[in-house]
């Protein structure tokens, strides 16, 4: 039976940025469909703790920062969850930076922040548990792009930047991991409603351009995205290698 093949008993998913927005909401997708889940956050995941312990599944929460994070460190972030969960089947790197100021004030320091969390964490939490997929026969990883891997966008020069990256990583690792059973895809998400977009949202000017532009007539919500992360990390994915999802109301057909 089809749905049969989106069942994820048995496995365990890594998610970064966990503790809220589309890694809380992806988290939990994944361990509403039958996952375990280590959850990687700055801070306290005390509420997916809650909601995955009510659906019966295991939960092992592991406090890193991104931005200050070494490869070493990430790299004992899988041998941590491994260690305490098991395996790591599944990765979600979902965690994500934005600073929107003009290109020509634009910091060095914000560029870098963002180049660590959005995109050097990406590659080498993708290694680590590359590395130990491929010794246990395959499994998936997955990347969280943005309509602005595609787009230029404005006044967010390094996220744009760091977001295209995300989809020429997710197209060279794909390219590499397929053989040893690993599919690598990602979910390119829109404009939703989270703590980081509430600015944009709450913009007199931009709102309503934006609002204007979206065939599907809303802001998306984190909860959209939990069939499409189901998808990538479950065997109804099998054959889909450097996919690139859209979720966004359609508003890259514009």
């Amino acid at each position: 039976m089809i749905l049969d093949a989106f069942d994820l008993h048995g496995h365990v998913a890594m998610v970064t940025g966990a503790s809220r927005g589309l890694g809380y909401a992806m988290a939990e997708g994944l361990a509403e469909a039958g996952a375990d889940i280590v959850a990687v956050s700055r801070g306290p995941c005390d509420a997916l703790a809650t909601e995955v312990a009510r659906l019966r599944r295991r939960f092992l929460p592991l406090r890193c920062d991104l931005a200050a994070a070494s490869v070493a460190d990430l790299r004992a972030l899988v041998d941590r969850a491994v260690a305490g969960l098991g395996a790591v089947d599944i990765l979600v790197n979902a965690a994500g930076l934005m600073t929107r100021r003009p290109a020509l004030e634009h910091r060095e320091e914000e560029w870098d922040t963002l180049m660590r969390v959005n995109l050097k964490a990406a590659m080498f939490l993708s290694q680590a548990a590359g590395r130990h997929m491929a010794a246990g026969g395959g499994g998936k990883i997955v990347m969280v792009g943005s309509a602005l891997s595609y787009q230029g966008g404005y006044t967010v020069p390094a996220y744009a930047a760091s977001k295209h990256g995300v989809l020429g990583l997710t197209r060279a690792l794909a390219n590499e991991l397929a053989a040893l059973h690993i599919n690598v895809n990602a979910i390119m998400p829109g404009y939703m409603h989270t703590a980081m977009t509430a600015p944009l949202a709450a913009d007199p000017e931009r709102r309503p351009a934006i609002d204007a532009r979206i065939p599907a007539g809303r802001w998306g919500r984190p909860d959209d995205l939990k069939g499409a992360v189901v998808f990538f990390a479950s065997a109804a994915s099998d054959y889909c290698h450097a996919s690139a999802l859209a979720v966004d109301g359609a508003w890259l057909s514009r």
